[in-house]
């Protein structure tokens, strides 16, 4: 059976209008990943230059204040790593065996 001329336009005017929202789709869904990726990126650099100071810091206040001497940073670092670790397996005396 032959469609109607009016079929035939509104069928070519629906496709326009598909293709059309398909566009815009792809530049709404570029749009927000472009933004979701300066996002992130910006994130990461912050997060990588607090984590940086952080250890610049800590590096420099175990060198001032924990370290012996002759020992470097890392081996101050260690050391106080193991005693902490030494200290949480002994039991802890309870508060009712102190009183």
């Amino acid at each position: 059976m032959k469609k109607s001329k009016m079929t035939q336009t509104n069928e070519k005017i629906a496709q326009n209008v598909t293709e059309g929202y398909k566009k815009i789709e792809e530049g709404v869904v570029s749009g927000y990943k472009k933004i979701e990726e300066g996002v992130v990126g910006g994130y990461k650099k912050i997060e990588e230059g607090a984590v940086n100071s952080f250890n610049k810091i800590s590096d420099k206040f175990v060198d001032r204040f924990l370290t012996k001497e002759g020992e470097s940073v890392e081996e101050a670092k260690e050391r106080l790593s193991k005693e902490q670790k030494e200290r949480e397996t002994v039991k802890p005396e309870t508060k009712s065996e102190n009183q």
